[in-house]
Protein backbone atom coordinates (compact mmCIF):
# COMPACT_ATOMS: atom_id res chain seq x y z
CA UNK A 1 0.00 0.00 0.00
CA UNK A 2 1.31 3.14 -0.79
CA UNK A 3 0.99 6.70 1.39
CA UNK A 4 -0.99 9.40 -0.34
CA UNK A 5 1.11 12.26 -1.68
CA UNK A 6 -0.84 14.45 0.85
CA UNK A 7 0.41 12.49 4.09
CA UNK A 8 4.17 12.83 2.27
CA UNK A 9 4.34 15.97 1.52
CA UNK A 10 2.97 17.02 5.33
CA UNK A 11 5.69 14.70 6.50
CA UNK A 12 8.44 16.82 4.83
CA UNK A 13 6.49 19.83 5.80
CA UNK A 14 6.49 19.30 9.46
CA UNK A 15 10.77 17.63 8.83
CA UNK A 16 11.77 21.49 7.33
CA UNK A 17 9.09 23.20 9.91
CA UNK A 18 10.70 21.55 13.37
CA UNK A 19 13.88 21.07 11.68
CA UNK A 20 14.06 17.22 12.38
CA UNK A 21 16.93 14.39 10.93
CA UNK A 22 15.50 11.79 9.21
CA UNK A 23 16.10 9.70 11.95
CA UNK A 24 13.52 11.74 14.19
CA UNK A 25 11.36 12.45 11.22
CA UNK A 26 11.75 8.80 10.51
CA UNK A 27 10.65 8.40 14.35
CA UNK A 28 7.98 10.68 14.58
CA UNK A 29 5.93 9.11 11.90
CA UNK A 30 6.97 5.42 12.48
CA UNK A 31 8.01 5.07 8.64
CA UNK A 32 11.15 3.59 7.80
CA UNK A 33 14.58 5.82 6.72
CA UNK A 34 14.99 4.47 3.41
CA UNK A 35 11.38 5.47 2.31
CA UNK A 36 11.95 8.75 3.67
CA UNK A 37 14.84 9.00 1.25
CA UNK A 38 13.20 7.18 -1.65
CA UNK A 39 10.44 10.13 -0.86
CA UNK A 40 12.99 12.70 -0.92
CA UNK A 41 14.66 11.51 -4.87
CA UNK A 42 10.80 10.87 -5.95
CA UNK A 43 7.44 12.26 -4.07
CA UNK A 44 4.82 11.66 -6.21
CA UNK A 45 3.69 7.86 -6.10
CA UNK A 46 4.35 5.53 -9.44
CA UNK A 47 1.00 4.62 -10.46
CA UNK A 48 2.21 2.16 -13.94
CA UNK A 49 5.84 0.39 -14.56
CA UNK A 50 8.01 1.53 -17.34
CA UNK A 51 7.88 -1.35 -18.79
CA UNK A 52 5.86 -3.79 -21.28
CA UNK A 53 3.26 -5.78 -20.03
CA UNK A 54 4.61 -8.92 -21.60
CA UNK A 55 7.37 -10.52 -23.97
CA UNK A 56 4.90 -12.23 -26.15
CA UNK A 57 3.87 -10.49 -29.54
CA UNK A 58 0.41 -9.82 -29.15
CA UNK A 59 -0.59 -9.85 -32.95
CA UNK A 60 1.78 -13.25 -33.18
CA UNK A 61 -0.95 -14.59 -30.58
CA UNK A 62 -3.54 -13.60 -31.98
CA UNK A 63 -2.74 -14.66 -35.59
CA UNK A 64 -1.70 -17.72 -33.53
CA UNK A 65 -4.94 -18.52 -32.18
CA UNK A 66 -7.01 -17.65 -35.44
CA UNK A 67 -4.81 -20.58 -37.09
CA UNK A 68 -5.13 -23.08 -34.38
CA UNK A 69 -8.36 -22.29 -32.52
CA UNK A 70 -8.21 -26.07 -30.83
CA UNK A 71 -4.39 -25.47 -29.47
CA UNK A 72 -3.83 -25.93 -25.41
CA UNK A 73 -2.06 -23.55 -23.58
CA UNK A 74 0.55 -26.09 -22.98
CA UNK A 75 1.14 -26.29 -27.26
CA UNK A 76 0.59 -22.19 -27.05
CA UNK A 77 3.66 -21.72 -24.67
CA UNK A 78 5.73 -24.19 -26.47
CA UNK A 79 5.38 -22.17 -29.65
CA UNK A 80 6.02 -19.11 -28.01
CA UNK A 81 8.91 -20.38 -25.78
CA UNK A 82 7.04 -19.18 -22.62
CA UNK A 83 5.22 -20.10 -19.69
CA UNK A 84 1.77 -21.72 -19.24
CA UNK A 85 0.99 -18.24 -16.84
CA UNK A 86 2.31 -16.12 -19.43
CA UNK A 87 0.70 -17.46 -22.46
CA UNK A 88 -3.04 -17.87 -20.06
CA UNK A 89 -2.41 -14.06 -19.01
CA UNK A 90 -1.90 -12.76 -22.42
CA UNK A 91 -5.03 -14.62 -23.72
CA UNK A 92 -6.85 -12.97 -20.43
CA UNK A 93 -5.52 -9.26 -21.82
CA UNK A 94 -6.62 -10.21 -24.85
CA UNK A 95 -10.65 -10.90 -23.77
CA UNK A 96 -9.65 -14.49 -24.89
CA UNK A 97 -11.46 -17.62 -23.39
CA UNK A 98 -12.44 -20.84 -23.92
CA UNK A 99 -16.05 -21.67 -23.16
CA UNK A 100 -17.04 -25.36 -23.02
CA UNK A 101 -18.85 -26.54 -26.05
CA UNK A 102 -22.70 -24.89 -25.93
CA UNK A 103 -24.25 -28.32 -26.53
CA UNK A 104 -23.78 -29.95 -23.12
CA UNK A 105 -23.57 -33.38 -22.41
CA UNK A 106 -26.85 -35.94 -22.03
CA UNK A 107 -25.71 -36.36 -18.23
CA UNK A 108 -24.92 -32.32 -17.76
CA UNK A 109 -28.49 -31.19 -18.83
CA UNK A 110 -31.11 -30.42 -16.83
CA UNK A 111 -33.42 -33.03 -15.14
CA UNK A 112 -30.74 -35.81 -16.08
CA UNK A 113 -27.76 -36.36 -13.50
CA UNK A 114 -26.42 -39.56 -12.90
CA UNK A 115 -25.67 -39.76 -9.16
Amino acid sequence: MTYPLQFRQKVFLTKEKLSLTYQETSDRFDIPIRTLFRWQRQLEPVEKRNKPATKIDMAKLLAHVNDYPDAYLCERAEAFGVSLQAIFYALKRLGISYKKNENASKSQRAGTYNL
